[in-house]
């Protein structure tokens, strides 16, 4: 992960995901008992390889668990030149925010 890793707060998150794509890189398991909804389930295993099922004019927001993975994914993003930032917080802080969370396999 870089000191630089772009992250922003769940607050500014719930304002503008409608603008970008949210790719929750958690796994299946951990995606099915709770995400945010409209999320892109895609494991950090396999972001780099579905890279391009990614629309490279849209900001995406790599979410996880807690904050951790999503800052080495959106360093990856980066890397691969997408405009890409970090949840800090993760799905814990966006439930504990109070805000919808879907259940199951549905985005």
């Amino acid at each position: 992960m870089s000191d630089a890793t772009p992250e922003i707060s769940v607050e500014t998150f719930a304002a503008e995901r409608e603008d970008g794509t949210t790719v929750d890189v958690r796994e299946p398991a951990e995606y099915v008992e709770g995400h945010v909804p409209g999320a892109l389930l895609v494991p950090m295993g396999r972001l780099a390889a579905r890279a391009g099922e990614l629309d490279p004019g849209r900001r995406v927001h790599v979410i996880c668990a807690s904050g951790n993975r999503s800052r080495a994914m959106t360093d990856l993003l980066v890397a691969m030149g997408f405009d890409a930032v970090s949840v800090a917080g993760g799905t814990r802080g966006w439930i504990t925010s109070g805000r919808e969370v879907r259940t199951g396999t549905t985005p």
